[in-house]
């Protein structure tokens, strides 16, 4: 066989190997575009079990709407992440198609602390973002309780607008996140209560004190005043109220 036919042939075989290869990725294509979703599978980032499975299928239901037998193409993925953010637990969401079956991911909001005001409460994550309380779950995180001075709105969830109830809350953070840095108060504390005149009143796991603590900040002077009560005063007499919030001063009253 001659040199230049058998080049001629090489050249066929490879234009006959490319257009095999177009056509399948087209018939690919083809097989996608009439593919329709079969199912949902939902997977959690974490281990809170504020949203179940069965609240992500009821969200997507009452806001999306029917989205099995939809067309794979046609799914509206960053309209589902966009209903799923906005639910009260949920920190993201992340939606995705893999084959035909709906993959949602969901991280949920980390609670550090839950005040409770009257019948209705609320959760505060790291960032001071409010969010309701979780029929499905209860965290076991530091509790305040009493006269709360933040106005909460039943089902809220976002940042506090009011400028000086989101400082108080985000020195509440700085308070707590202290007390749980130091094991000494993280398992001595075991209530915190805001009285008449809005001051904080720590109440200790053993023994007939109260510690009036005034506002969160100055929380490290006012944690050291309490230790040297339980150093230099308890021993030698035991109070049922102790003020710890002025600078300086250990106010001992029964």
């Amino acid at each position: 066989m001659k040199k230049s036919v058998r080049n001629l042939l090489l050249v066929f075989a490879s234009l006959a190997f490319v257009l095999a290869l177009l056509l399948l990725g087209a018939l690919q294509r083809q097989g996608r575009l009439q593919q329709t979703c079969t199912g949902l599978q939902v997977e959690f980032a974490d281990d809170y079990n504020f949203v179940t499975e069965d609240d992500v299928k009821g969200y997507l239901e009452r806001f999306y709407g029917p989205y099995v037998g939809q067309r794979v193409d046609s799914v509206n993925l960053s309209r589902i992440e966009r209903i799923l953010d906005v639910q009260s637990a949920v920190l993201k969401s992340e939606a995705y198609m893999r084959g035909d079956v709906l993959n949602i991911r969901i991280t949920q909001r980390m609670p550090v602390v839950r005040f409770q005001k009257g019948g209705s409460g609320f959760y505060v994550d790291a960032r001071g973002c409010v969010f309701p309380l979780q029929g499905n779950f209860t965290s076991l995180v530091p509790v305040i309780d009493g006269n709360v001075p933040v106005f909460y709105q039943e089902g809220y969830k976002g940042m506090l607008e009011d400028g000086k109830e989101a400082a108080w809350i985000q020195d509440v953070l700085a308070m707590v996140g202290y007390m749980t840095a130091h094991r000494l108060w993280a398992e001595n504390i075991v209530q915190i209560s805001v009285d008449g005149n809005g001051d904080l009143v720590l109440v200790p796991r053993e023994g007939k004190e109260k510690f009036v603590f005034g506002s969160p900040g100055g929380y490290e002077k006012k944690f050291a005043r309490i230790e040297r009560y339980y150093q230099y005063i308890r021993p030698q007499k035991e109070y049922t109220t102790v003020n710890v919030k002025y600078d300086g001063q250990i106010i001992c009253k029964n």
